[in-house]
């Protein structure tokens, strides 16, 4: 029986993997989202050598990806996002940087640019839309109980999905606040509403069993009891995101609502009712302010009111 070959290209990826997972504490997701860009490019490119990493393999492959069709909601074809394609080009630059450090000979990073996208735009609820979504459970069992909580805590804290799911039944409810650790393995606090820690009390006051977890699986037909499985019944991002869709539909919402779009809702609330810039980033964990600055337009309202109410008002 005849093994294949590693080439020193997948060597040196497998070890720029490992690299951005143990020293630079990457999350796996990340390390997975990288794993994939990379080996996309280097079977496009059929990649054996570091040195096989050119500008004329890059540009084929920009173009490439800039044909490539990906599906949208309501089926129409569309190529890929923009934003979607420099995914693929940060990790290659990362991958870079990586051998140049080492003294690999390849291209040189500095000659990879992002593709220019538009400017980004939030995808919001009204506050209406809002209070129908935190009140779209019915609280009557387990599992309605479970997903008020999983909602009120989304716009209390501003969580991410992952760290909304790294949650432990051992939290801390006397206090109206808890650590978390977010992007980057960094630790942040984060604060509890009153409704919210009265929403996590009333779901786990139900539970009846003794995994660690705090959001789990629900079974029965009115969704009773807690699954009992041999391995992890903890939910999972993509089972939260199913459960936030599943709400908004409920309540009416024709627009995607996601628990980013949350998170989206918990920055600008914050922000329209006066609070600063460096505080919201905080709070949201972002290791730089210019990703917290999309929400400043939350501003513009206020901004608009201002100049109807000061604007060439002189001699009336």
């Amino acid at each position: 029986m005849t093994t294949s070959k590693v080439t020193e290209i997948e060597k040196y990826k497998r070890e720029f993997l490992e690299y951005i997972e143990i020293e630079r504490g990457r999350s796996i997701l990340t390390v997975e989202n990288y794993n994939r860009y990379l080996s996309r490019f280097i079977e496009f490119g059929k990649i054996v050598n570091a040195r096989d990493i050119n500008e004329n393999v890059l540009r084929e492959f920009r173009l490439w990806l800039n044909r490539q069709p990906a599906k949208t909601e309501n089926g129409r074809i569309q190529t890929l996002k923009k934003r979607t394609q420099n995914y693929y080009l940060i990790a290659l630059r990362a991958f870079l940087k990586y051998l140049a450090k080492r003294g690999v000979s390849s291209m040189s990073p500095e000659q990879i640019e992002l593709a220019k996208t538009p400017g980004r735009e939030l995808d919001l609820m009204t506050e209406k839309e809002l209070a129908r979504l935190l009140d779209a459970p019915d609280t009557k069992d387990l599992k309605g109980l479970r997903d008020k909580a999983i909602l009120e805590l989304f716009f209390s804290t501003g969580l991410r999905v992952s760290e909304l799911c790294s949650l432990n039944q051992d939290l801390d409810l006397d206090r109206d606040e808890f650590s978390i650790r977010g992007k980057g393995d960094k630790v942040r606090v984060v604060f509890v509403s009153d409704e919210a820690r009265k929403a996590v009390r009333a779901y786990l006051a139900k539970r009846d069993d003794f995994d660690e977890a705090l959001f789990v699986q629900v079974a029965g037909k009115a969704g009773k009891k807690v699954m009992q499985k041999k391995d992890s019944i903890r939910l999972t991002p993509r089972s939260i995101e199913r459960i936030v869709k599943l709400y908004a539909t409920k309540s009416g919402i024709s627009k995607k609502v996601t628990p980013h779009v949350i998170r989206h809702s918990f920055a600008t609330d914050l922000l329209s009712n006066g609070a600063d810039l460096r505080s919201v980033q905080a709070l949201l964990g972002h290791a730089n302010i210019t990703t917290t600055q999309v929400y400043t337009h939350v501003t513009d309202k206020h901004l608009r009111d201002i100049h109807k109410k000061f604007h060439r008002k002189r001699g009336e």
